[in-house]
């Protein structure tokens, strides 16, 4: 398979990097140096959920879709520049651009039939669903879209792209400037029928992304990884309390985030507590050698 690369296993939170908060963060909250070099799209896994329907097999019974019970609010960062953010918050929503609409619920779902009706040429899509890592899709006119879809750039209807999913226009999460709709619908159009070894995305995300906004940083090998960290990602816990992952290039930050969003908010909630509480004990029982040094000998 094309563009592969050596999956790295995950580093024990002891032998990454740590620093201090700086710039936007207001919260107060352990920082994690953290980076991932994936193996495949991991719309592949997408692939295999979807052949249990194929094969006519059952699938789990799912609660209905909530974005507040299911999506973890999370922003991201460049240095000190937030380039993207999901929030539930009012507080935190960007006044929309001119004739961009969502305003305040941006967030909110539709189904497939209501979003035709607010689809834009050179709107972004993302089609959510419990258990499933989001999917991204650029609309480009005439009830149709463009995305990457089991390693191929695809041109579908997108009552089909959803594959029964609810969807939302996501032009709001990013906060780069876009291009304009012309060349996001020309940008996507070129590249239907690039597959395997010519993808130059890992995620469906990734290449609608760079539709829009055109920046390299979407692109796989689009950053050096020369051992600096300057994107951070912020998850939000709940009230005051978050907790954030440092990453050397955004293409690893977006697949961590896209992880998160398939496991879901209580499960990244209790994957990163259960580190925290971990973390925090380790540094109790140092700090308790450091002022009784011989106390541990003594015991032994």
């Amino acid at each position: 398979m094309g563009n592969q690369v050596e999956k790295l296993t995950h580093l024990n939170y002891k032998e990454v990097p740590t620093a201090d908060p700086t710039g936007m963060d207001r919260d107060e909250g352990p920082r994690i140096g953290v980076s991932y070099i994936f193996s495949n799209d991991d719309d592949e896994l997408e692939q295999q959920q979807d052949s249990v329907h194929d094969l006519g097999g059952e699938h789990p019974a799912l609660q209905p879709y909530d974005p507040r019970l299911h999506e973890v609010e999370c922003s991201v960062y460049y240095r000190d520049e937030c380039i993207y953010q999901k929030s539930f918050s009012e507080e935190d929503v960007p006044p929309p651009e001119e004739g961009d609409g969502g305003g305040r619920s941006h967030l909110s779902t539709y189904t497939p039939e209501n979003l035709l009706n607010r689809c834009k040429p050179g709107d972004l899509v993302e089609f959510v669903c419990q258990a499933q890592y989001p999917h991204w899709v650029v609309y480009v006119g005439d009830f149709q879209v463009v995305h990457l879809h089991r390693l191929e750039v695809v041109n579908s209807f997108l009552t089909d792209a959803s594959q029964g999913r609810r969807g939302r226009i996501a032009n709001q999460l990013y906060r780069y400037k876009p291009l304009s709709p012309a060349v996001v619908v020309r940008n996507a159009l070129e590249q239907v029928g690039c597959k395997d070894r010519d993808l130059s995305w890992r995620n469906s995300e990734c290449f609608a992304a760079w539709c829009r906004y055109g920046k390299r940083e979407f692109k796989i090998g689009g950053e050096l990884r020369i051992g600096k960290q300057p994107y951070r990602l912020q998850i939000r816990l709940g009230d005051k309390r978050s907790h954030t992952l440092e990453f050397q290039s955004l293409e690893d930050l977006i697949m961590e985030k896209r992880r998160n969003d398939q496991i879901g908010r209580a499960a990244v909630i209790q994957e990163l507590s259960s580190h925290l509480q971990a973390a925090e004990e380790e540094e109790e029982e140092e700090e308790e050698d450091q002022h009784h040094p011989g106390a541990r000998t003594a015991v032994e």
